[in-house]
């Protein structure tokens, strides 16, 4: 069906992570919708062990606050464990292209180590994004249940693509997870990350640069 494939195509690849938002919010009907299409993502023996708080209005400004709060403080608690030793040299470089590609439509230098740093924080507001879904893992997730989660997160933002609304998915926003149980009255569940979604601002420039993807031959073996 060459028809379904340029769909998918054009679906999978017109999504991108948007880092300016429109205050406008999503209507309630097509959150709904989009939250009803993620839950058809695929787990292992369909366990669907994610669980997914979805902020909004006062309570998202709430959020935000105590999130930059906590930066601010140095007050950071991550569930699942990180270290930039996690990522191997190949990966390491894609990541610094892509910071340096995202930096530079912000014309921020590569030295600016303040304005940076004041980006990062601005970013714990959601990049403006009316709305931010928290994705959890079950107390007891590793990395099986954490994989079903992502595989949720990438189904969630092509439904969000589907209808039309951007997003960003965001690890930051995991390094102040205690943070985020505290303020949304949550006392279980360990953070995986969260995805900030909204209308994009199409005239931002961080909203129009390219980082572009590694080449099939780079990613992938095909055995006979």
């Amino acid at each position: 069906m060459p028809e379904l494939a340029d769909a998918a195509a054009t679906l999978i690849r017109g999504r991108r992570a948007t880092r300016s938002f429109r205050p406008d919010p999503v209507p309630d009907r097509t959150l709904r919708e989009i939250f009803d299409l993620a839950a058809a993502a695929p787990s292992n023996s369909n366990a669907q062990p994610w669980q997914v708080e979805v902020v909004s209005g006062a309570k998202r400004d709430e959020l935000a606050d105590a999130l930059v709060a906590a930066h601010q403080e140095g007050r950071r608690s991550v569930d699942f464990p990180y270290s930039e030793a996690i990522y191997e040299a190949v990966h390491q470089k894609r990541r610094a292209a892509a910071g340096g590609a995202l930096y530079g439509a912000l014309q921020i230098g590569f030295d600016d180590h303040d304005a940076r740093a004041a980006y990062d924080a601005e970013s714990l507001r959601f990049y403006g994004a009316p709305h931010v879904a928290l994705l959890f893992a079950p107390d007891t997730a590793e990395a099986r249940l954490a994989a079903d989660v992502g595989m949720y997160g990438q189904t969630l933002l092509l439904a969000m693509q589907a209808h039309g609304v951007s997003s960003c998915p965001q690890g930051l926003l995991s390094f102040y997870a205690g943070t985020v149980r505290e303020t949304l009255g949550l006392d279980r569940g360990k953070l995986l990350f969260g995805i900030s979604f909204g209308y994009a601002d199409r005239a931002a420039a961080v909203n129009r640069f390219s980082v572009g993807r590694a080449s099939l031959d780079e990613t992938t073996r095909f055995h006979n």
